[in-house]
């Protein structure tokens, strides 16, 4: 199971990193090193925490922080930035596990606004499928295909086969570069790279915030509750301490966020882990490791996904960003008392407009925040 949860983890969601990071002006090896990075940060961190608790703690990367990447990069004035930001998120999710009351605060933003502005996050990746039918529907289409079959049957699997559908068509369409080999066995080599990080006011309320409040938001707080449901009890600061300690130290890398998991975290807390729940932390260990080991190809992974053009790669990532959209959409409005600040929320997340270098996200949760607050000051 630890090895189905890090081969998994990894290969559905590492396209929408190195997307998000390009978004944000990495070049391509500082997207490799921000791959290593996050990919041995959060399996340090499952590896520390799962033998510090002996429960199935599973730890990924932020998924969601990376769409923000991809849908607010455009803010940025530079991947120093973007790092600057990466450093002050990753010391706002440790001071969460150090300070309750910044916790505490997080889990006060209602759930609708919170679904609500991931969901508008979410629009502007997953609607990419659909762009990637325009720009060449021979490729597209039957990745599309593969997908919603797959899904039919085992979704755990489905991004992936989607993914090894798109390069074999790739390679009969165009073939491989000459150089493919010599470029594949230079790129084997693991990419260190620190980035000098820059601190402005603009990246830290665009990016740093916003990352903050969904990476809590939508993987945190689902992490926990998903542990406490199977009868896991556990403390959340110490969990929250760990995971942001991981982000602040690999950030200086490139890294953007890791946190606790919830799908993943499903898996290992599982009847499928182990019948006896005191061994399935195994799970969570066994990920943990191999998530060290996948980082180490993150290089060649960076390589192999400088061959396929950025819409197809920004499509996979759609695919895999479905289910999430739709659950968010869905919880942002389901409170009718809610469902019109949650709408702005929404649009507004999902416009993509920057306002006084402030990207859309955060001016979303704003509005939807002073809206919902002079309507219940109304209601009382």
């Amino acid at each position: 199971m630890g090895l189905l949860v890090a081969v998994v983890g990894f290969t559905s969601s590492f396209a929408i990193l190195l997307q998000g990071f390009r978004a944000s002006g990495a070049s391509d090896d500082q997207a490799a090193a921000a791959l290593l990075a996050a990919s041995i940060a959060m399996g340090v961190a499952g590896i520390i925490l799962s033998l510090r608790t002996r429960m199935p703690v599973s730890v990924a990367w932020s998924t969601p922080g990376a769409v923000l990447l991809i849908a607010s990069g455009g803010a940025l004035g530079s991947f120093n930035e973007a790092v600057g930001a990466f450093i002050v998120c990753g010391a706002l999710l440790m001071l969460c596990g150090l300070y309750r009351p910044l916790g505490r605060a997080i889990e006060a933003i209602p759930s609708s606004l919170a679904n609500a502005m991931l969901a508008g996050i979410l629009l502007v990746i997953c609607l990419a499928p659909v762009k990637a039918l325009v720009f060449d529907w021979t490729l597209a289409l039957p990745v599309l295909f593969t997908w919603w079959i797959i899904t039919q049957f085992a979704r755990l699997y489905a991004v992936p086969a989607a993914l090894l559908v798109l390069f074999a068509l790739l390679i009969l369409k165009a073939g491989l570069p000459t150089d493919f080999q010599s470029q594949l066995t230079q790129s084997l080599v693991p990419p260190v790279l620190l980035t000098k990080p820059v601190f402005t006011l603009s990246a830290s309320i665009s990016i740093a915030l916003p990352l903050f409040i969904v990476t809590m938001a939508s993987q945190n707080v689902p992490g926990i509750a998903v542990l406490r449901a199977n009868h896991f009890e556990t403390k959340a600061a110490p969990l929250l301490t760990v995971t942001g300690a991981s982000s602040l130290i690999a950030a200086p890398f490139g890294s953007h966020a890791v946190n606790l998991a919830a799908i993943t975290a499903a898996m290992c807390a599982g009847n499928d882990a182990h019948v006896d729940p005191k061994r399935r932390y195994w799970a969570s260990l066994t990920a943990g490791i191999a998530y060290v080991f996948l980082g180490v190809l993150a290089g060649a992974v960076t390589y192999i996904m400088t061959l396929v053009p950025t819409v197809l790669i920004e499509a996979i990532a759609g695919l895999a960003l479905i289910s999430a959209f739709s659950g968010s959409l869905v919880a942002a409005f389901k409170d009718i008392a809610e469902r019109e600040a949650a709408a702005v929320t929404f649009l507004l997340s999902a416009s993509g407009v920057t306002l006084a270098g402030i990207g859309g996200a955060f001016w979303g949760l704003l509005a939807g925040s002073a809206m919902l607050t002079f309507s219940r000051w109304r209601s009382r």
